[in-house]
């Protein structure tokens, strides 16, 4: 299907802008025996605000939180939004300008970790062929962009805390008309401002879509923090997988002395569910 736009979508001005994807080692394994990109549902992220309003936005309802009633018409409002991001599927990537060592600690975790870099035009075009309404863009940060309720506009959403990460978006929009939008409600009859089950069976974690991987990826970059090894490694995976991707170390391994070791217990985060 043809990639879409968000509502209210941006873009780079640059359709050829380099985009990069941090993985650990384990993942990059799949990636390249698959041939699969994969996409997790919105609201398995770490960040469980993903694809909810953002609190200093919530004002826009005119809702009085206060109120008893004004309570309950918003943990309806926040419910039912939190229901709809379950139908969106999520793959995430950098706007490259300069690399930046808390990238590769936050989304290259393993010591051994790796960036798959591509284009932006690379990626729209592999989206293209990709079942389930396959949408792109920017995600913007804070809340002064925002206008109304919508659930378009809060996927493309992140609190400023998140900016430095300049992402951009692919997601695949799959709602299942069956899953229930009343989850929210208790015996009774209560709403919340999360659902209080989870969703079917049938509906699931994640997608997975077949890209041809020689086309969209223009090279693998491998973590500073790396041993001597990793680069042999990684280049022997892409061979078993069939790819010819050139691969070579970060511009930062040249400081690796000098970088914060955020693999040692005091920087060490919890391991998050990243697409």
């Amino acid at each position: 299907m043809p990639v879409e736009m968000f509502t209210d979508g941006l873009e780079p001005r640059d359709k050829e802008a380099t985009i990069w994807r941090f993985m650990n080692l384990v993942r990059f394994k799949d990636l390249m025996s698959t041939g699969e990109l994969y996409f997790c549902r919105a609201d398995l992220f770490d960040d469980e605000s993903e694809g909810l309003p953002p609190e200093d936005y919530i004002h826009v309802l005119g809702l009085n939180p206060l109120d008893i009633r004004d309570r309950q018409k918003l943990n309806h409002d926040l419910g039912s939004i939190a229901q709809f991001r379950e139908g969106f599927f999520i793959n995430c990537w950098h706007l490259f300008t300069e690399e930046a060592a808390k990238m590769w600690q936050e989304y290259g975790k393993d010591r051994d970790g790796v960036a798959v870099v591509s284009r932006y035009s690379l990626l729209r075009s592999a989206l293209d062929s990709c079942e389930g309404r396959p949408h792109l863009g920017q995600v913007r940060y804070g809340s002064k962009h925002l206008t109304g309720w919508n659930i378009q506009r809060f996927i493309t959403t992140k609190r400023e805390k998140y900016a430095h990460e300049r992402e951009v978006r692919a997601a695949l929009w799959i709602p299942d008309e069956f899953a229930g939008i009343n989850r929210h409600f208790d015996e009774n009859n209560m709403p919340h401002p999360r659902p209080l089950t989870e969703p079917p069976d049938r509906v699931p974690k994640g997608q997975r879509r077949k890209v041809d991987l020689n086309v969209l990826l223009t090279g693998i970059v491998v973590s500073p923090w790396a041993a001597d090894t990793t680069l042999s490694n990684v280049e022997r995976i892409i061979r078993e997988g069939g790819g010819s991707i050139p691969v070579r170390w970060s511009e930062l391994t040249r400081f690796k002395q000098f970088l914060p070791d955020y693999q040692s217990p005091s920087y060490r985060l919890d391991e998050k569910c990243h697409t």
